[in-house]
């Protein structure tokens, strides 16, 4: 859009980053009765990843939509009501989370009870189910939400500094090589990179103390098999399936790393490999190299790739440095970064997008609360910036154990376990109206408790030199054990062979 700003127009707050994170955390302000800016770099519709929704997710849209006045954001929390209000936009069924585990060298196979396999519902139907977003579109569809609420909308703009002086921000933008001002009381940086907040604060971004340490290679593509249309061509059983797999985040667990496969509704397929990093082979090779290697290792991988098209957007394979980050500073004297744009750990368990909309809440309570940002913010800030830490230390541990487990499916089993039995106690939390602080629960003593003693065990038993069955069975029972006062989902039983059909809140 032609920038346009009103010099004598004075916003209370100007966010940076038209993501979906940034422009719901507009709406809301403005619903709040602040007078909003909204500052993007690029332009929509744009590739972007963070794109697998949960149940988590789906109850926080529904809450800001009743909370906020925002009537039209509650359809995206199904996928059913999502088909029936936009069907032009496009997202896909995302009924749970599967996992397969691939072994280097073998064809992918399993028994009658699925030692291979993990499908955890999230839903009991597809009308119901939570969605894969092609962020392309509902990105670009909710900017056109910000510019209907009469929100200022600024694409194509790059901020090139700020200035504080008597409580109000200068920001100085380049739009068409065009030297703009913005003025403004207060700022948000929804960018979801740490680079903006480098270049104003002097904020910088830092890997340290991640117990993670992991990059990715991903892309979109067209016209992928189905990973069950595989299956049944090695005559491999999925009846007793709680879902079909292919509409789900699909994970393919391998020993180097693993896989995300996240279809939508328009035959295309986000990909992605997410590798550890702590093996510096890959590090050191070329990214054609560790994709035709990943292939040849696995013979079903390189079925589902071997005829491959890249979709017209982004059009290419795109490589990461290390995915793990963390702003050392969350907020400052009249500014306050979202969760994604303070931190990111890794993509495994999806919790992304839960995640940027539980930030929302916060930050427009806190805003709400503070309309003149005087001091008493600050103290609020602080306390928020202690609450997105803890969380992502949670979450960092338990994505860590995964890497710890990859080489043995049983042991990643019964590990994640723990991130699925907090996300059920945080579930119920919410759904009884009960007050939530920490994603994930994890200002819970007991949380902390199940999450570090069951760490400490892990890593006693993956730094021997080999790893028994029976060593496996004790670690699982142990597992159990610590997570049965909260396990109402019926998490590890064994009668249920990998296969939970119900481990849905009814929403």
């Amino acid at each position: 859009m032609l920038f346009k700003v009103n010099r004598s127009e004075h916003y209370d707050i100007a966010i940076a980053g038209a993501g979906f994170a940034g422009a719901i955390t507009a709406l809301v302000l403005k619903e709040c009765g602040f007078n909003i800016c909204l500052i993007e770099k690029g332009k929509h519709p744009r590739f972007a990843i963070g794109e697998s929704s949960t149940p988590i997710a789906d109850m926080i849209l529904r809450s800001l939509s009743s909370k906020y006045n925002l009537p039209w954001l509650y359809d995206f929390s199904r996928y059913g009501s999502w088909q029936q209000a936009h069907p032009e936009i496009v997202c896909g069924i995302k009924r749970g989370f599967s996992y397969y585990k691939h072994y280097p060298g073998k064809a992918f196979s399993t028994d009658d009870n699925h030692i291979n396999e993990l499908l955890v519902a999230a839903s009991v139907s597809d009308e119901l189910s939570d969605t894969n977003w092609l962020r392309s579109d509902i990105d670009a569809f909710l900017v056109t939400k910000v510019r209907e609420a009469g929100i200022g909308y600024f694409d194509g703009t790059e901020i090139t500094s700020a200035i504080r002086e008597n409580s109000k921000w200068e920001i100085a933008a380049n739009y068409n090589n065009n030297n703009q001002t913005i003025h403004a009381s207060f700022f948000i940086d929804a960018t979801g990179s740490g680079i903006l907040a480098d270049k104003l604060f002097s904020v910088k971004s830092s890997a340290e103390n991640f117990l993670t340490n992991s990059f990715a290679i991903f892309s979109h593509f067209d016209n992928l098999p189905r990973w069950t249309d595989i299956l049944r061509q090695k005559n491999i059983a999925t009846n007793d399936y709680p879902y079909d797999a292919d509409n789900s985040a699909l994970h393919h667990v391998l020993d180097e790393g693993w896989i995300w496969q996240l279809r939508f509704n328009n035959n295309r397929t986000s990909w992605g490999f997410v590798l550890n990093a702590n093996n510096l082979s890959l590090q050191k090779m070329q990214t054609k190299e560790i994709w035709n290697m990943m292939r040849e290792k696995y013979s079903d991988i390189d079925f589902i790739l071997k005829d491959a098209m890249l979709s017209a957007q982004p059009g290419n394979i795109i490589r990461s440095g290390r995915l793990q980050r963390k702003l050392e500073k969350c907020f400052g004297d009249g500014w306050v970064a979202m969760p994604h744009t303070i931190g990111f750990v890794d993509p495994l368990f999806s919790t992304g997008i839960a995640y940027s909309l539980a930030g929302i809440e916060r930050i427009a309570e806190i805003l709400s609360g503070n309309r003149n940002f005087q001091q008493p913010l600050y103290d609020e800030l602080q306390e928020y910036e202690n609450i997105v830490t803890e969380e992502l230390k949670l979450i960092d541990l338990l994505v860590a154990g995964c890497y710890k487990t990859m080489e043995h499916f049983q042991l990643f089993n019964a590990w994640s376990m723990l991130y699925f039995t907090f996300t059920i106690m945080y579930e119920q939390k919410r759904l009884k109206n009960l007050p939530v602080k920490y994603f994930l629960e994890a200002d819970k003593a007991e949380v902390q408790q199940m999450a570090h003693s069951a760490y400490k065990d892990l890593l006693k038993l993956t730094q021997q030199e080999t790893i028994s069955q029976a060593d496996i069975s004790a670690f699982t029972d142990s597992v159990r054990e610590k997570i049965k006062p909260y396990n109402i989902a019926g998490l590890m039983e064994p009668s249920f062979k990998n296969m939970y059909h119900h481990t849905v809140a009814v929403l």
